[in-house]
């Protein structure tokens, strides 16, 4: 049976032509290639951030406070949630 099945699929295969087989390799390749193109936009990205984070630490050395966001030192009102009635 095993015999039977091996050769029914090797006929069965050798049924699609080469232009068949052409085709699928190409759609393969461009599924690949647009994978390979989003990783390296991720990899360009992640190379920009060291480098930022490469300046902080020269800057650090230098002597340089930490950037970033500045605090916020604003004193907070007392808002009350009443309602004012009119008189």
């Amino acid at each position: 049976m095993k015999k039977y099945l091996k050769s029914f699929w090797n006929w069965l295969k050798d049924l699609t032509t080469l232009d068949e087989r052409a085709a699928e390799l190409h759609g393969e390749a461009k599924d690949r290639l647009g994978e390979v193109i989003k990783e390296l936009k991720d990899v360009k990205k992640a190379a920009g951030n060291v480098v930022d984070q490469s300046k902080d630490v020269v800057d650090a050395v230098k002597g340089k406070k930490k950037r970033g966001r500045k605090p916020n030192n604003k004193t907070k009102t007392n808002n009350s949630n009443k309602k004012k009635k009119w008189n």
